[in-house]
């Protein structure tokens, strides 16, 4: 059993399966000969690190723009939020420590300590916002190259990889077995 794995391992271990021609020809869409562009990946990250999102309209993957949108966006108003949070309490912190009363019913109620408190986590929001932002701009750029550099991949109609699982009931001796085929 344990050869089994060791024969199964080494046989799709040291298979290649190319999808890529040697050519450096691309049947487009239109029909038309399109020459690979090495530089079309670079092209489409420098687009969303000079803007947000213009590396996926060079890549002309529209349906991308609200998320990418969405994202920064989000993130973006949830780091203002938490700015203005943070503000208000270290304001009302402030005023305290200076012996003033607050004009706010709300935030005369609340103790030095938990005015502390809030500051921390409104800073902490404020803080994990401004790195979801950082985060979801990166991610956009390593989204643009890497679909611009997929889509100049070649794939050939013609390449297929079945698996299969075979199951024989023969006399309540149960087998199974997998079975795996490829062409190209």
């Amino acid at each position: 059993m344990q050869y089994q794995f060791i024969l199964l391992f080494l046989f799709f271990g040291l298979t290649s399966i190319f999808a890529q021609e040697k050519k450096q020809i691309v049947l487009n869409d239109s029909l038309k000969l399109e020459e690979i562009d090495p530089l079309r990946p670079a092209k489409a990250a420098f687009y969303s690190a000079i803007f947000p999102g213009l590396g996926q309209i060079y890549n002309k993957k529209y349906w991308k723009l609200p998320l990418v949108y969405g994202a920064i966006g989000t993130s973006t108003y949830f780091y203002i939020d938490s700015q203005k949070n943070y503000n208000i309490y270290r304001d009302e912190y402030k005023k305290r420590l200076a012996g003033n009363t607050s004009g706010s019913e709300f935030l005369s109620n609340l103790s030095e300590s938990q005015l502390v408190s809030a500051q921390k986590q409104f800073q902490r929001n404020r803080d994990l916002s401004a790195l979801f932002i950082v985060g979801f701009y990166v991610l956009n750029i390593i989204d643009a190259n890497i679909d611009a550099a997929l889509s100049q991949f070649n794939v050939s109609e013609r390449l297929a990889f079945k698996p299969a699982i075979i199951k024989n009931d023969i006399a309540f001796n149960n087998n199974f077995g997998l079975a795996c085929s490829y062409s190209f």
